[in-house]
This record gives structure tokens, C-alpha cells and sequence, in this order.
């Protein structure tokens, strides 16, 4: 043994020792777990992923080895899985990175742990066509194998939980592809399980790598206002203390301040500065109830003592007690007034409600075997309203991917059922969504439905405490537009299979038309003629032109004779309308080969872009980009470029709504860029004020623009009621620092509360 030492190298010498002592912390912490004790089988798989990764680094250049044994890490201390669980974390790299195979893994370790290896490998490209997302259908797959054993996504949280922490060695591209993914599918999947602390960090990392600027600017200012925070924590919470222990209840009293994404994303969503976030600051209070099974009448006895020292919100009292949320967490939230004036809230909740709060999922074993408890029921409706998507599955896996996402929010809604059942639904719910959620007999026969007695349109939006009564009727089948009104992922897939179930009848029906048309006019029915017609109607599929014939919504008529012909005089509809309306109808031609001389130009710009480096934007290369309507980015915003199936280059804001749909699903095509320009394009940009009308206030505004700014103004609209104006400013800028300089002047002019940039 100390041959084989000396002849290892200094720095192989450190990589051992590294890895013996992460392995060692590993071995410790699954030990003192409380789980059955199955060292033996830990120790194989992680010598068996030792030398399947043996010689392999990371792109931050330690032993490859280091990523499996800190997952692993995750998964036995900070989400509480056992051994099977651990060695499937050792080794769930190593299918998709080695030679070694399922098979092999199935041998030595059994089938449990290689069903879970195999769910956790991604998918091989080249195998979905060009317009596929590998994201997608990797996400797919995974969620296919986790419908049957949920270690398998828990893994996959822990994996990306690592991945996020030890980013900063990738690509910015890859960061932003990563970041995107975990914010649009795995923080929410870490939130639906109940890993609060899992998701809050995957949000913050995500949050901290996208936006690093605003991250930064955040921390800094959660740092200073930290003593204020204190001072009312040291104020508001001795009166508390001094009435619980009076009434002799064992707690702990801590604040809870909010994360820098939960704050950036309330300032984005309601465009106010970090000022104005007024739930920064919670208090929670924690308590061992005397007796488990009265813990939630104790919850409300404290909540009754915390009213007699301080007022309550009436309108902030939430409920989680007695109707839990669908990740299984329970709390009493009530918001207090201090005695200094402030609005204070305060979380109550047992020892039990805490951790099951902030480790979800994992926290239910330790309390599986008291008595009453069920903290599985919740988990499992949600697998199984999974595994019913799962049951129809769809062609288009993007759709798929969306309507996952629709079902992990875990904000809801309580609704009763004539007989007086409670159905929890998701926030937004329609009575439609309702109705499949019953039965998709019932969904797909929708008729009508009553609401606490009194008829509502199917798009009514259902809300907490209503009394729902579905109509429905034989004659009634499932109609196209249906698909507008359904906001569940349940509805959606269930009326998308209805229809294609539809679609499929109408397709053959217009497959007989077409074939039948052509042999009246002894044109042969070959693939070749009918992808000549559908690109001469302008279908996207031939599924799409099928049931348009199907449906008779197209007709076919000696244009199409014409046209596959080649006779020159044939039209389509479109063009035959615009030929009456010259001024549009003369323009389409030149229109069209301008376009196409620019996709050329587009075409070899893309083409030359380095993928490994930043993409510096100037004046001479931004002609070649689209700057994107959606978010209207301007110099000085944080930006990335999507490359789109038709390679052109797309710049969107990095917070986009947008982005968040392209990093989590064509990630490859994301691009890293910034901004280098020097002030010789003017952009458009819109500022929205708000304030006290007054005289001569419009007088004020255009002063401070036009003559102290010298701004070229292109819009400005202003609405005055009740005393309050608000309105619209459309301005020509350089880029965002002049941006913040308008803002910055228009909050001087006495009586306006508001100036802030909006996209």
C-alpha cells in the first residue's frame, strides 16, 4: 500500500485525498441518519463509480468522482433518502458517461438502483429530429420513471442543486441554460415536493447568475438594512415571549427574511423599488406541542394570545392548518400591527409542520409512524394527476413540458362539489377544469355549470368557497375553442386528446378528398403533390392541410390545378385578396426578396458567431440581430441571443418571459452576449409615471424632458381620474443609464410618486 503511494503524484496525492475524505464525511452523515445501516453496498458503488470515472475532471478541474459523492451528500443530509437512494447518486453519471451499461449496474447493484440510474440518464441526440427539444424529452423520460419511483426526480433536484452551486466554471451561455432550466421546471418540482430550502437556493443561484448585477445590489442592501431589522425583531418580540411562556409552550422565535429572488421577482411583477417591499421581514414562531395530535388547536391557542397584544390584519389571516397546501405544508399566517406602526407578519407552527416546511417530502418518514398522520395522501394525488398526463401521451413534447409546469404551482384554490366534497384546484381554475376533474366523461360533455346556484360561462374563473354543479348533456362534444378556457394541465391534455382522437377522422376524410380530386383531374396522388398543394396554402403539416380538407374550411378548385401545372397565373386567396389592394399587393414581391436577401446576410452572420465566447453587440453587427419585441432591450440591459430554427439571431432581455421557454428548452441555441455601442444609436424605450394631478403638471414633465434632458419624446399619453394621473412616455435613449437619468429627474417634479421604466 505505501508503494503504490509513493508512486502516486503530488497532485494525485491531494485528489485522494480529497475524495477519501468527501466519501468519509458521506459515510459519517448516512450513519448518523437514523436509516438502517447498509455501509457495505455505499462503499461498493462508490468504489465502482471511483474507477468507472478514474482520470476524468471537471470543467473546474477536480476529480470528476467529487460531483456523484457531493450528490450524494444532498441526498442523504439535506433531503434525508437512504442507502438505495445514495448509490444511485454514486452512480448516476455513470451509464451516461462510461462504458458500463443498465445491465451491468442491474448485476451488481440490483434492479431498484438501476431503474433509478436509467431514469436520471439523458437521452442520446439525433434521435427526435431537427425541431425537437433533447431538453424536453430528456425532462420527459425523467418524469416518466419518477411517476414510479420519486427517488428518481429527488436525485435529479440534488444533482442540479450541486450543478448550481459549482457553476461558475461553465460557459455563460451554459450558465444561462442551466439557470433557466432550474428556475422554469426544478425549482418549481423542489417547491411542489415541500424542499423550501432546496428551491429557495436553486432560485437565488439561478437568480445570481443571470442577473448578477441586481443579485449584488440586493445582498447589499439586505446587508444594510439587516440592523433595522433587528431592532424591530428585539421590539416586536418580548411581549410575545413573555405571554408564551405564561402559557409554559417550549418554542423558538426566529425572522425569517426573504430571499433576493422572492424580492426581485415581487419588484418586477409589481414595478416597485426594494423600498416598497414591505414582507422582507416575517416572524416565525416554532413550537413543540404538549400533545401531537392537538398541535393544530395549539397553533390557533397562540395565535389568540398574539391577538390580545397586537392587532390583526383582517384581511392577511391564512389558513394552511386545516387545509394544507399541496406540497402537504401547514402554517397559520396572520399579519400583526406593531406598536411602532409597521405590519409584521407571523408564521405559527409546530416542530413537525417546521421541518416538513422545509424538507417536504423527506421530513414525512420521520413522523410516518405517529399516529394520524398521513403526510403521503397529498404526494400521492399529485404522482398520480402526473401519471394521468403520462397516460395520453403527446406528439408535441414542448406542450407536454408546458403542461407539467401548469401543474407544479402549488397556489390553489378549495371548491365544493354539490354534495358538499372538498376538491382542492389550482389558482385560476375554470369551471371547465373543474368538470375533467371530476370525470373526463363529464369534462368532455360539458354543458354548462352552476355556480353557488346561479349559471356561469365556461370561462368563469372559479375562487375559493364555491360551490360548483357541472351541466352536461350526450349531445355536447369537446369544441376547439375549449382549449382557451382550460387552465389545468389535466383539462388541457384531456381536450387535446379528445380533438386529435377528432382530428384523426376529419384527416382520413380529407386525405379521401384530395386523392379523389386529383384522380378526377388524372393527376397522380403522390407525396410529392400534395406537399406542392400544402406549401401553396401556406400548412405547416400535412396533418394541418388534411383537415382543413376534412372540415371543408378548404376547397379545392382549378387554382390547385394550376398550380401543380406550373402554370404562372395561379394565386393563392391570400394573393388574389391583396392584388385588389395595390399599395399592399405591389409591395409583397419586393418585400419578400428583401427579406431573403437579408436572411442570407442573417444566415452567414449566425454562422460565424463563437459559441464559446461572449458575443460583443455594436454598431456594425446589430443590423444582423433582431432586437426583440417582447422585452424591447436596450444598451445597458443584461441580455443573452436566442438563435432561432431559421438562424437569425434573437436579443432578449435576460429576465424575458420569453428566455425562460428557450433556456429550458432549446438551451444549445442560447447565446452570451453584451452590449458595446458608443451613443450613436437611439433606441425606444417607454416610462410609466404615475402621481397627484396638478396645474400645469404635463407642463412640468415636458419642461424636465425636453429642456433640462434634451430628449426626443415620440409618445406621450396621460389619463387623469379621481384626482390621480397616470400615463406613458415614449422616449429616444442611448441606452439604459440615460433611462435611469429621466426616472431619476421625473421623481423631483413635486406630486409624482412613480417613474419607471417598463418593457
Amino acid at each position: 500500500m505505501e508503494e503504490n503511494k509513493k508512486t502516486l503524484t503530488p497532485q494525485e496525492q491531494r485528489d485522494e485525498q480529497m475524495i477519501s475524505e468527501s466519501f468519509q464525511r458521506l459515510l459519517d452523515t448516512y450513519l448518523s441518519s437514523g436509516h438502517r445501516g447498509k455501509k457495505d453496498i455505499i462503499i461498493k458503488a462508490f468504489n465502482f463509480a471511483k474507477q468507472a470515472h478514474k482520470g476524468v475532471r471537471r470543467l473546474s478541474g477536480e476529480p470528476y468522482i467529487l460531483h456523484p459523492i457531493a450528490v450524494a451528500q444532498i441526498v442523504c443530509q439535506e433531503i434525508g433518502l437512504g442507502s438505495t437512494s445514495i448509490c444511485a447518486a454514486l452512480l448516476h453519471d455513470v451509464e451516461e458517461d462510461t462504458d458500463y451499461t443498465n445491465e451491468d449496474i442491474s448485476n451488481l447493484f440490483g434492479p431498484k438502483v438501476a431503474n433509478i440510474v436509467e431514469g436520471l440518464t439523458k437521452i442520446a441526440g439525433g434521435i427526435f429530429g431537427d425541431r425537437a427539444s433533447l431538453q424536453a424529452e430528456t425532462f420527459k423520460k425523467l418524469l416518466l420513471t419518477m411517476s414510479d419511483d420519486i427517488r428518481v426526480i429527488l436525485i435529479k433536484i440534488a444533482d442540479r442543486l450541486h450543478n448550481m452551486r459549482t457553476l461558475s466554471s461553465m460557459l455563460p451561455s451554459k450558465q444561462y441554460k442551466i439557470s433557466g432550466e432550474t428556475l422554469y421546471i426544478y425549482a418549481p418540482i423542489a417547491d411542489r415536493l415541500g424542499l423550501n430550502r432546496i428551491k429557495t437556493e436553486l432560485e437565488d443561484l439561478s437568480f445570481k447568475y443571470e442577473h448578477p448585477a441586481e443579485y449584488q445590489e440586493l445582498e447589499e442592501k439586505l446587508a444594510k438594512t439587516q440592523d433595522e431589522r433587528d431592532k424591530i425583531f428585539n421590539e416586536f418580540t418580548p411581549p410575545i415571549c413573555t405571554e408564551l411562556d405564561k402559557m409554559g409552550i417550549k418554542y423558538t422565535i426566529k425572522a425569517r427574511v426573504k430571499s433576493p429572488y422572492s424580492i426581485w421577482n415581487k419588484m418586477q411583477k409589481k414595478h416597485i423599488p426594494f423600498e416598497e417591499v414591505f414582507d422582507v421581514f416575517a416572524i416565525r414562531i416554532v413550537f413543540v406541542p404538549k400533545k401531537r395530535e392537538e398541535e393544530i388547536n395549539e397553533c390557533f391557542n397562540i395565535y389568540v394570545a398574539l391577538s390580545k397584544i397586537y392587532k390583526s390584519h383582517p384581511d392577511r389571516f391564512r389558513d394552511w392548518l386545516n387545509h394544507p397546501k399541496a406540497n402537504g405544508y401547514q402554517a397559520l399566517h396572520v399579519t400583526l400591527m406593531s406598536h411602532t406602526g409597521q405590519w409584521i407578519e407571523v408564521q405559527i407552527r409546530s416542530d413537525h409542520m417546521d421541518d416538513v416546511a422545509e424538507q417536504g417530502y423527506a421530513a414525512h418518514w420521520k413522523y410516518k409512524n405517529q399516529a394520524g398522520y398521513d403526510g403521503d395522501s397529498e404526494l400521492n394525488v399529485w404522482l398520480n394527476s402526473i401519471k394521468e398526463i403520462l397516460d395520453d401521451p403527446q406528439p408535441d413534447t414542448l406542450d407536454f413540458l408546458d403542461a407539467i409546469k401548469l401543474n407544479l404551482f402549488a397556489s390553489e384554490i378549495l371548491v365544493f362539489t354539490p354534495k358538499g366534497e372538498i376538491k382542492t384546484m389550482p389558482a385560476n381554475s375554470t369551471v371547465l377544469d373543474f368538470a375533467f376533474s371530476i370525470h373526463t366523461f363529464l369534462g368532455s360533455h360539458f354543458l354548462g355549470a352552476k355556480v353557488n346556484h346561479k349559471l356561469v360561462p365556461i370561462s368563469y374563473h372559479l375562487k375559493s368557497g364555491d360551490q360548483v354543479e357541472v351541466l352536461s348533456s350526450n349531445e355536447v362534444h369537446v369544441q376547439r375553442d375549449w382549449i382557451n378556457y382550460a387552465h389545468t394541465a389535466k383539462a388541457k391534455a384531456k381536450i387535446q386528446a379528445l380533438l386529435r382522437r377528432s382530428d384523426r377522422e376529419k384527416q382520413k376524410q380529407g386525405e379521401q378528398i384530395l386523392t379523389a380530386f386529383l384522380k378526377q383531374n388524372d393527376i397522380e396522388p403522390t407525396s410529392a403533390v400534395f406537399e406542392k398543394l400544402e406549401k401553396y396554402h401556406s400548412f405547416p403539416s400535412r396533418e394541418e392541410f388534411f383537415l382543413a380538407l376534412g372540415e371543408k374550411s378548404l376547397i379545392l378548385n382549378e387554382d390547385d390545378i394550376n398550380c401543380l401545372m406550373g402554370k404562372k397565373e395561379h394565386l393563392s386567396a391570400t394573393r388574389r385578396l391583396l392584388r385588389y389592394i395595390p399599395f399592399i399587393g405591389s409591395d409583397l414581391k419586393d418585400d419578400k426578396n428583401e427579406r431573403r436577401e437579408v436572411s442570407a446576410d442573417v444566415e452567414k452572420f449566425v454562422r460565424s458567431i463563437d459559441r464559446k465566447k461572449i458575443l460583443v453587440l455594436n454598431e456594425d453587427n446589430l443590423s444582423s440581430c433582431i432586437l426583440s419585441k417582447c422585452c424591447n432591450p436596450i444598451p445597458g440591459d443584461e441580455v443573452l441571443g436566442y438563435i432561432t430554427p431559421d438562424s437569425q439571431l434573437e436579443i432578449h432581455k435576460r429576465k424575458c418571459s420569453e428566455t425562460e421557454t428557450y433556456k429550458s428548452k432549446f438551451g444549445n441555441r442560447i447565446i452570451a452576449v453584451d452590449w458595446n455601442m458608443h451613443r450613436m444609436i437611439k433606441f425606444v424605450t417607454t416610462i410609466y409615471i404615475k402621481g397627484i394631478d396638478a396645474q400645469g403638471m404635463l407642463c412640468s414633465i415636458a419642461d424636465v424632458i425636453h429642456r433640462q434632458l434634451n430628449i426626443s419624446v415620440k409618445r406621450i399619453t396621460i389619463e387623469t381620474q379621481d384626482g390621480i394621473f397616470e400615463g406613458q412616455i415614449d422616449v429616444y435613449v442611448y441606452d439604459t443609464s440615460d433611462v435611469a437619468h429621466i426616472c431619476d429627474d421625473l421623481r423631483q417634479i413635486d406630486n409624482v410618486t412613480s417613474a419607471i421604466r417598463i418593457d
